[in-house]
Order: structure tokens, then C-alpha cells, then sequence
């Protein structure tokens, strides 16, 4: 507890325009007690960069640098780093940083979770950047030891100099680069009382996003003592409630000042207490609270003042901060580690995970394939998209392996010009205007949300069939109102049974399916009380000489009615042939509270803004959305002498959807592929 209370220590600072007298050269300076403020001005202060001044910025290559550590020297050599590197720079003027220091689950998922490939520099913004790396080093020491992981202490570098004395580039990002997240910016109370000459400002932290996304405004709020907040406190309306931790959850609290009509409510922490991540928990988060809530640390003059019930009054602010996180990827290019939802190093964990499955994807990229361009840096938006005609080689339908080299890039470098929302994007195709299968999908992903990393290899070889043409038309697009995206996709055709080094690992005797060709199923539509009434049994007849049939679907469920259907509820996806075999998909992930976060491994782009954690009806925001393929030859008539027949339904909780309001939608291309 003496560690908490020295580290966390309450931070203040008195500041007012009268309190600045002219120096020398005609700058202002501190006097008195306000002195003592100018060398915390060091770690949130832009004023050593101007604000044209350029700088390095994402996606370019890192140069060299070596810092001073705790255990000697840390050096960077672009091409000599084996795994990513994530720099760290502390200050203890932020509660997010508290809370995800003093936090052990957050501690513990680092030392646990974090890549064998991936090292972390930790660094720090302030005059204590000593006390602050010893400090650092225990809290992961202790942890790591207690874990069982003490092998992690070795990817682990702690520097004892403050940023502002590194004399390399590492504070130019820093600095340049900037934060407007909730993660690397200064939140901050303000308290003043007429008795006071200056007003008191403390760090606060702020109330999880996911949970109370409500937040403080400009204006100006009494304070009231509503004791431990864990009853109703009449007294509190219209004002913000200052309530102590303890006694009942964070939830009980905020909801009895909501019912108590608090306009919002400040926990504070004990004295020696860090600063703890309010959030619900369980049933809890499924009633809305609509009153902001933070946490900051217990202040004596606050508490004196309500005492002797003298009016206090609390404003919130943001102030602008140096930014706390980036990164090197394997490649040796500066990225940016987005948004952190909440105070954890989880966050690190998932974009360190997300440069593996990059430096993976690269290594595939480089197997030997014929490569069709189609798409290089294009922009897509609007109703047209990004279309282009190719010209297909011949004797692609010799390969039996069909791949989509896709990504999505933003405006500009930083995730700041990227579009604001999740869309999907889909890929059509028409290779014979005149033909069944013209405008057919081919491909789906749904972007990132404001994140601009992502690439993607996903495999539609039983669409193989859709090419068989000399000259084909692909367009890219999603909804015409979204902001733009710059794509670039390449068509790879190569054999699945052969090796990087281009060896065949097949038999040459052994026999090789193909598709050769598709019939349409089923598409989606509004999820309500008609929609399993859209759809009929189709029967088919199996042409001659297949060998295989096999279904292929693409379905993802979106919009949120009362259940939250379908992006947020499971729903299940039936395709019963001849009355007998149900073939299932479900979506059993959305709504979970992590369910796109780990899928990270596979692609889905971390730490974006929003709830981009919680799993979804069959798709991740920034992730390619996989197809469903299931061999249903056992389950046919494949003698062509007898036809046989597909229904399609979509249930959600094993019965009818049956909404009473904004019905959710089911986006779905479906098929049966026949194979000799």
C-alpha cells in the first residue's frame, strides 16, 4: 500500500491567468506556488513541437535508435529485430495509466498473453522517469514471478531517462503524433469554492465506455456528499454526487444517484487507493444508465469544504497529451496501436498478435501463384465503387485454389482520416453480362472502425466457375453514404497441394476435384415474422459425372431490434436436404463480450474505436468474412436418376424471429457446387 500511496499520490496543480507574471524575453513564468506546476508542464506540453512541424508518421520505416536501461542499453536496428517492438511512455498524470498499472488482471495478461515475438520498451514522460522505471520493472517483476512467466522479463526494457532528455526520434512521434483517444489524453475534475483563491484540478478516470457511454460536458455542476452511494440520496438532484468506493458496486452507485436524479456521480478513492476501472458486471450491464461517472482520488480541501457545507462546484476537461502508445511492426514500419476501450495491457497483447498474423500473411504471399491484379490504391465510395475490367490468362481453371488478396487503406496515414463506422464491403463479379451468374458475389469483408490496417487472404475456390471467361468486370463496394476507402485486391490462383518452395506434396496418381459448376440458392432479407415464409424447397437433380457436392454460404446477421438481432444475438442457419440432414451454422459468439477480440490470430484488426470486442452475427469489424462450406455428398442423390430437395430457414433462440420492432437483416449468398 506505501508503493500505491508514493505512486499515486493525488496530483494538483493551481493555474490562473493572474498568477502569470512577464519573464525574461517576454515570456511568461510561474511564481510562488505555482512554480511547482512547470515541471509537470513537461509531459503534457506540445509547446518544444510546433504544430505545422513534420514528423515521422505511420507506415514509415523505423530508424535506429539505443536507449539507456535499467539493465544497460536497448538497441533498434531496422532488419535486425526479430518480432515487433511496442513502445510505452508512462506519466503519472493520467488515470487511465493508473488504473492499467495498479491493475493485476491487467499486469497479469501482459507477463501471460503478450507474443514470444513481441518486445516492449517502456519509457516515461515525467522528472521521476527513475522512480518510474524501478517502479514499472517491480510491478511486472512481481507478477511475472507470482505467474510463473518470469521468461517474459527478458522482451521487457525499462528506461530511466525522461522522453524529453532521450536526444533520438522516439519523442518526435511521441510528441508529433499527439492523442485524441480517452486512452492518451489528460481527463481531469476541476473544483472551485468561493473560499478557495485557485481551483483544485485532479486526474480522473472515467467510467468504462462500453457501459456508461455518457459523457461530462462543458458545463459547470454543484457538488453534493451522497456518502457511500449505496442507497438513494434525494439531495443529490441536479447535482454530481461524490460518492465514496466501497460498500456496493460501482454499478449500485451510479444507478441509485440516477434514480436519485444526480446529473452525474465522482467516486473517489481511498486515500493510498489507485484508481480502479468502474465498470458493470454480469445482468447489470443490461440496463442503461444514462449519467456520467468517473473515479478520482480522495482530495482533503474537496471534503473539508462539503463538510462545512460550503457550495463546490466541479467542471470536467480534457487536456491534449503526448501520445502514450506506437509501435514497429516486423517489417520495421511505425504503426499506430489505436484505441484502448479500457485501462489493460490486453490491448497490447491483441496488437502485437495482429502484427504475427501479418508477418504470417506475408510469408504466404510470397507461395508461388498466378497473380491477377485488379485493384491497386483504389478509391471506393459512392454508389459505384471501385470497378475494374481483367483480362484472365488461360488455364487458370487448372488450379484448384482460388484466393482474395484484399486490403482496405484509409485517406490518409494516421487512423484519424479513416471512415467512422463499420460497413460491409462486397466484392461482385460478371464475367458474361448475358449469363445466370453476372453481379454474383464473390467476396465479403466489413471494415474497420476509424483503424486503417488490414489485410486479408480468404479462399473462394468453389467460385472458381464464376471466372470462366476470358474478361471479367469486378466491382468493390459498400453503402454509397460512407466515408472513403482506398482498395487494392489481387486474384490468386494457385494448387493447395503445393509448398512455398513450390514443390507438390500430392501423389501424382492421387485424383484432384474441380468445380466445375454452381447452382444458386438462397439469399437473406429483413429477420422478422415473414422470414422464413420467403422461403420455398428447391429441388435439383446432381449433373452428371460429379463426384463431390459441397454447400457453400456467406451469411453475416446485422441491425438490432429488442433482442439485439441479428448483430448482437445468435442466431442459427438451416439447410435441410431431402427432409432429413440439417446442416447448421451458428453464430454462438455475438454478443460475447470478446468475441471478435479473439479473432485477432485470424485477422480482425484490434483496438479500434467503438465496442469492436464483443463477437457479432458471423462477421468482426475489420475481418474477411469466411465462408461456411460443408460436404453434403453423403446427403444426396448424386445418381442424377432422382431429384433431390434444399429448404433454407433462420431461427433465432430455435424459434421464428418474431420483432416488434426495427427488424435486424441477414446478408446471404448461398450455393451448391458441384465437383467431377
Amino acid at each position: 500500500m506505501t508503493l500505491l500511496r508514493s505512486k499515486f499520490s493525488t496530483f494538483w496543480c493551481l493555474v490562473v491567468v493572474t498568477a502569470l507574471v512577464t519573464g525574461g524575453e517576454g515570456k511568461p513564468k510561474l511564481t510562488g506556488d505555482n512554480a511547482a506546476c512547470e515541471s509537470q508542464d513537461n509531459a503534457v506540453s506540445l509547446r518544444s513541437v510546433k504544430s505545422s512541424a513534420a514528423g515521422p508518421e505511420p507506415g514509415d520505416p523505423a530508424a535506429a535508435f539505443t536507449v539507456w536501461t535499467l539493465d544497460g542499453e536497448f538497441s533498434y536496428q531496422p532488419g535486425a529485430q526479430q518480432g515487433a517492438l511496442i513502445i510505452h511512455a508512462f506519466t503519472n498524470k493520467s488515470g487511465f495509466l493508473e488504473c492499467m498499472w495498479s491493475s493485476n488482471s491487467s499486469l497479469t495478461s501482459l507477463v501471460q498473453d503478450l507474443p514470444e515475438s513481441t518486445q516492449v520498451l517502456f519509457l516515461s514522460l515525467d522528472d521521476s522517469s527513475v522512480d518510474d522505471a524501478l517502479w514499472m520493472r517491480e510491478q511486472l517483476h512481481r507478477v511475472a514471478t507470482h505467474s510463473g512467466k518470469k521468461e517474459v522479463l527478458s522482451r521487457l526494457h525499462f528506461c530511466p531517462l525522461p522522453v524529453f532528455s532521450l536526444g533520438n526520434w522516439l519523442p518526435s512521434v511521441l510528441y508529433y503524433w499527439g492523442c485524441s483517444s480517452r486512452s492518451c489524453v489528460l481527463t481531469q475534475a476541476v473544483f472551485t469554492s468561493e473560499s478557495w483563491k485557485l481551483p483544485i484540478i485532479i486526474k480522473r478516470l472515467d467510467a468504462r465506455y462500453d457501459w456508461l457511454m455518457t459523457r461530462w460536458g462543458p458545463k459547470s455542476h454543484q457538488l453534493v456528499d451522497a456518502g457511500d452511494g449505496c442507497d438513494p440520496f434525494p439531495s443529490v438532484a441536479g447535482a454530481v454526487a461524490w460518492v465514496s468506493e466501497g460498500n456496493c458496486s460501482f454499478f449500485t452507485k451510479v444507478e441509485n444517484m440516477a434514480k436519485s436524479n444526480a446529473s452525474g456521480v465522482l467516486v473517489y478513492a481511498f486515500p493510498g487507493n489507485p484508481l480502479q476501472d468502474m465498470n458493470c458486471d454480469g445482468d447489470e450491464c443490461n440496463t442503461t444508465l444514462s449519467i456520467p461517472a468517473s473515479m478520482v482520488h480522495f482530495e482533503p480541501s474537496v471534503a473539508e469544504a462539503l463538510q462545512s457545507e460550503e457550495p463546490v462546484y466541479v467542471t470536467f476537461q480534457i487536456t491534449p497529451s503526448p501520445s502514450f502508445f506506437f509501435s514497429i511492426d516486423q517489417q520495421g514500419v511505425l504503426a499506430e496501436m489505436g484505441w484502448f476501450l479500457y485501462p489493460s495491457f490486453m490491448f497490447f497483447n491483441w496488437q502485437a498478435q495482429w502484427f504475427d498474423f501479418y508477418a504470417d500473411l506475408l510469408i504466404k504471399l510470397r507461395a508461388p501463384a498466378k497473380v491477377v491484379p485488379v485493384f491497386d490504391n483504389v478509391q471506393m465510395q459512392g454508389e459505384k465503387g471501385a470497378v475494374a475490367t481483367v483480362d484472365l490468362p488461360s488455364g487458370l481453371l487448372d488450379y484448384d485454389l482460388l484466393e482474395l488478396d484484399a486490403s482496405l487503406l484509409c485517406p490518409g496515414k494516421r487512423d484519424s482520416t479513416c471512415a467512422h463506422w463499420d460497413h460491409t464491403v462486397q466484392l461482385f463479379v460478371c464475367c458474361d453480362k448475358t449469363g445466370p451468374y453476372c453481379n454474383t458475389e464473390l467476396g465479403r469483408w466489413i471494415t474497420a472502425f476509424r483503424r486503417g490496417t488490414g489485410r486479408w487472404l480468404t479462399d473462394v475456390s468453389p467460385l472458381r466457375p464464376l471466372l470462366d471467361s476470358n474478361r471479367c468486370t469486378l466491382t468493390m463496394k459498400t453503402v454509397p453514404w460512407a466515408m472513403p476507402w482506398f482498395v487494392s485486391l489481387n486474384l490468386r490462383f494457385s494448387f493447395s497441394n503445393q509448398t512455398a518452395t513450390g514443390n507438390f506434396t500430392q501423389n501424382d496418381e492421387e485424383e484432384k476435384l474441380l468445380p466445375f459448376r454452381l447452382m444458386p440458392l438462397y439469399s437473406g432479407g429483413t429477420f422478422d415474422k415473414n422470414y422464413n415464409k420467403r422461403f420455398k424447397p428447391i429441388k435439383f437433380s446432381v449433373p452428371t459425372s460429379t463426384k463431390k457436392v459441397e454447400l457453400y454460404a456467406v451469411i453475416t446477421a446485422h441491425g438490432s431490434d429488442e433482442n439485439s438481432c441479428g448483430e448482437f444475438c445468435v442466431t442459427s442457419h438451416h439447410f435441410l436436404f431431402n427432409a432429413y440432414y440439417n446442416n447448421t451454422l451458428i453464430f454462438d459468439s455475438a454478443g460475447s463480450p470478446l468475441g471478435c477480440a479473439m479473432r485477432v490470430k485470424e485477422g480482425a484488426v484490434p483496438n479500434e474505436h467503438g465496442t469492436w470486442l464483443y463477437g457479432r452475427g458471423g462477421w468482426c469489424d475489420g475481418l474477411q468474412v469466411d465462408p461456411w462450406r460443408i460436404d453434403i455428398t453423403e446427403q444426396l442423390d448424386i445418381s442424377g436418376s432422382e431429384s433431390n430437395t434444399v429448404v433454407y430457414f433462420g431461427l433465432f433462440n430455435g424459434t421464428d424471429p418474431n420483432p416488434t420492432k426495427d427488424p435486424g437483416y441477414i446478408i446471404m449468398s448461398s450455393f451448391l457446387v458441384f465437383y467431377k
